[in-house]
């Protein structure tokens, strides 16, 4: 079992199990949860495994920080759970925790744009990889190369509504097939015609009822307007047409009904609201940038934490589709150069080694723009650091602002993003570069000045040591045979982990550990096995053995299983599994060696079931509190 998986599944459970979930969705770092019921949540326990930061509970959302590896804990969440496998349980159900506006507001967002995150990063920094050649002269924009690339880079912002559709539709549980070719007929080649000869003096009507023209093109607000009311219609229709013509009625209706609606009604309000937005936050910016982009980058890594960051993230988009550019995002990168400043000092300032590594490690992570990790683990544990980090980012913020620094594209902050800040002439791209830099030296200085309260480090004695080993006994009776020596390569070389072999004197395998059944193979052949103080044990009976499927086995387990030290667990006929041409010489792997400092073998020569045979050595100082 990989870590992930295992990840995945202590989530699940602590959470209270798939029947507790109304929706899930994930950002760079978090598995933000709609719970049922959040009483059955055991938070606690939650925050003490292995792989979890920390949990929030923030704007409706029960959030899991995990860190980097999120995408594929989630991914894993979707393997062995019908989670995240349709829109209905992708989205927010009837009959879950309702919270107030404010967090309906956040989960609604962050579903929506969550998952788009990561292709908008890097779409984002190639269209500010094509303005730096452009500007600098290294290729020009009526070449066919930079055509392509530049295709390829916003494609994403002009047909946002498109995706957005996807993730709408989604969140709110309609059908997506109707939401695409909604979002498609609103940038439909004759609709943009429509709207050129609007501007040139057209009348637009649809039957009768003026429609004003808008360019839908990177708009947000609109397209998110009209699948909300599009997926309560379809659920509507749903329920009034027979199951023989609803799957055609349906959409008939839908369509004839939602694209005049968004065209007359949600898309004229939704980009008039979008750009009063806009309006508003440029106005801030113009009235005393310097004060403006202080406020932000000092708030920002507040937002975040609560998680209510989400309500500006359609306010930066929107600003670069009106206006072609974004003054107010800028600063936020002040923000997250400074959290990070703050980690490097705690990292030069801590006599403990464990935290020496974490800091330095998150701080790495943090120039790139994932600063959670290092919040929750480090400055915001620390207290001192945290504030330091606040400190320096408000001065860079207004360094920033006070250059007029704007982002020409989407994209989380972080040093491959920057190129998303350089425009036309590079106006403000330096004032940014002095922004962060002074951010993150300030942060650091002042961390290091200041100090926190370090860890104190504790000597572990021999008697701990002990006590921080696990012993695995053998499962099988037989003679012990070095890893190394099995004639299957895939074992031999500890690719799958390190082990030791027995070459068995009796056909049957017994639990060598207190623990759960994690894996049952159908072909009987191979058990996995997690014992309870977190040993991941492979028992692997013969060598391709597998292609007897079951023959010869007897299993006496099922997954999930709990079993104590002696249950027996499978049998085997030796002799006739040799007679098939197989060897039955039978490796016992630790699958999650890279969590031991040592693996040692007990036993030498023959063993007996239930004697000692490995020693699993958790001394580090990844475990030094």
């Amino acid at each position: 079992m990989s870590k992930n998986e295992k990840l995945a599944k202590e989530i699940l459970q602590l959470v209270g199990s798939e029947e507790n979930v109304n929706s899930l969705v994930h950002c760079a770092t978090r598995l933000r949860f709609g719970l049922k019921d959040k009483s059955k949540a055991n938070k606690e326990k939650l925050e003490k495994t292995d792989g979890v930061i920390t949990v929030k509970e923030s704007g409706g959302q029960f959030q899991v920080v995990v860190g980097n590896n999120v995408p594929e804990v989630f991914a894993e969440i979707g393997k062995i759970s019908n989670i995240t496998k349709d829109s209905k349980n992708a989205s927010v159900k009837d009959g879950g925790e309702k919270g107030n506006i404010l967090g309906k507001a956040v989960d609604i967002v962050s579903s929506i744009f969550a998952p788009l995150l990561g292709v908008m990063a890097g779409a984002g920094i190639l269209k500010g990889l094509l303005l730096i050649a452009v500007n600098l002269g290294w290729i020009v924009n009526t070449d066919p190369t930079y055509t392509i690339l530049y295709a390829a880079a916003d494609a994403l912002f002009y047909f946002l509504p498109v995706l957005l559709a996807v993730t709408t539709a989604r969140k709110f549980g309609g059908n997506i097939f109707v939401a695409l070719t909604i979002a498609g007929a609103l940038l439909y080649p004759s609709i943009v015609t429509l709207k050129t000869q609007a501007a040139e003096g057209l009348d637009v009507n649809f039957l009768g009822i003026p429609v004003v023209m808008m360019s839908y093109s990177s708009t947000v607000i609109p397209i998110i307007l009209s699948i909300f009311v599009m997926s309560k219609l379809d659920k509507f229709f749903n329920a009034k047409f027979h199951d023989s013509i609803k799957n055609f009625l349906t959409p008939l209706f839908l369509l004839v009904i939602m694209v005049p609606l968004t065209l007359i009604v949600f898309g004229p309000i939704g980009v008039s609201a979008g750009n009063a937005v806009a309006t508003v936050m440029v106005a801030a910016f113009e009235f005393n940038s310097i004060l403006a982009g202080a406020i932000m980058g000092a708030s920002w890594q507040l937002l975040v934490m609560f998680g209510i960051h989400w309500g500006l993230v359609p306010v930066f988009i929107n600003n670069i589709a009106v206006h072609g550019r974004d003054g107010v995002k800028p600063a936020v990168t002040a923000s997250v150069f400074a959290q990070t400043g703050a980690m490097f000092g705690v990292m030069l300032k801590t006599k403990n080694k464990k935290l020496k590594t974490l800091a330095g490690s998150a701080a790495i992570t943090g120039l790139f723009g994932i600063t959670e990790p290092g919040i929750y683990g480090v400055t915001l544990p620390l207290k001192k650091p945290f504030i330091a980090g606040i400190i320096g980012a408000a001065i860079g913020g207004g360094i920033i602002g006070y250059a007029g620094t704007n982002a020409f594209a989407s994209g989380a902050p972080g040093l491959l993003t920057l190129p998303i800040f350089y425009g036309p002439g590079g106006e403000g791209f330096t004032g940014l570069i002095i922004g962060i830099v002074v951010a993150f030296l300030v942060s650091a200085g002042l961390t290091y000045v200041l100090g926190f309260e370090d860890p104190v480090e504790e000597d572990i004695t021999e008697t701990e040591k002990a006590a921080a080993s696990e012993q695995i006994v053998s499962p099988l009776a037989g003679k012990v045979v070095e890893l190394k020596n099995v004639s299957d390569p895939v074992f031999s070389s500890a690719a799958m982990g390190k082990g030791i072999a027995i070459e068995p004197t009796v056909g049957r395998v017994v639990s060598p550990v207190n623990g759960t059944v994690s894996v049952a193979y159908k072909t009987k052949h191979a058990i996995g096995l997690i014992s309870d103080q977190g040993a991941e044990i492979l028992i692997h009976i013969g060598l391709d053995t597998v292609q007897l499927e079951g023959k010869y086995f007897t299993s006496h387990i099922k997954q999930g299983d709990k079993v104590s030290i002696g249950d027996l667990l499978v049998e085997f006929d030796i002799e006739k599994i040799k007679a098939e041409g197989y060897e039955v010489t039978t490796p016992v792997i630790i699958t999650n060696t890279s969590k031991y400092s040592d693996i040692t073998t007990s036993k030498k020569g023959t063993v007996a079931e239930k004697e000692q045979l490995l020693i699993l050595d958790v001394h580090s100082t990844e475990n030094i509190a």
